[in-house]
């Protein structure tokens, strides 16, 4: 689930009366903006939760979002609405920027895209870099105790050699690649003829 949220950076705290009238038409105003803006967001089908508690400071709401996962923070104030602005917060990145009111949308839409596509490029090359491929058994037992990550090798295809190698080792094929490149090859573990490789890796 994709999800930008919005929070006030106002506060209703207050012991004079005249300064929360004032307040409160401030936040009035705040609300009337930001909720113009989520309907723009359902209609581009992006999840939107609208954070106006006033029981709750900024850095509360910070923080809480966060716990949960929301990859995108857009807060607004007092002068983010003068200024025509709004705070973006990226949560992968940690950064932050000031954009436009006028361009938020398009930019928040394009943003979500990007952080899709850095989130899985950045997994997918995690994944990459931790699979070792091996030839041998005894290859195979030293990666498997002094390096973490997928194993890439030979196996027969039977599930007797599997449980052979559950047995000696713990580890156990985690994975069959679909798109895997049909290799020629020898069994690590019987010798016996293969077709291609599959990736072992422990269970913890």
């Amino acid at each position: 689930m994709i999800m930008v949220w919005f929070t006030s950076k106002f506060s209703t705290n207050t012991s004079c009366d005249c300064t929360y009238i004032q307040e409160r038409g401030r936040i009035d105003c705040n609300t009337k903006v930001v909720e113009d803006l989520v309907n723009q967001f359902k209609k581009l089908r992006i999840t939107v939760k609208f954070d106006n508690r006033t029981t709750q400071k900024p850095g509360f709401k910070f923080a809480e979002w966060e716990l949960k996962g929301v990859p995108v923070r857009i807060a607004v104030g007092p002068k983010d609405l003068e200024n025509g602005t709004f705070e973006v917060a990226r949560r992968d990145t940690l950064s932050k920027e000031v954009v436009s009111k006028d361009g938020i949308v398009n930019y928040i839409n394009s943003l979500l895209e990007t952080i899709q596509s850095d989130l899985f490029n950045r997994a997918l090359q995690y994944r990459d870099t931790h699979i070792t491929e091996v030839n041998s058994f005894d290859e195979f037992k030293d990666i498997l105790e002094n390096k973490t990550g997928f194993i890439s090798a030979h196996w027969d295809g039977t599930p007797e050699t599997e449980e052979k190698i559950k047995e000696l080792t713990k580890a156990t094929i985690r994975c069959i690649p679909l798109n895997g490149v049909k290799e020629e090859g020898k069994c690590i573990f019987s010798g016996a003829k293969s077709t291609g490789r599959v990736l072992f890796a422990k269970a913890y």
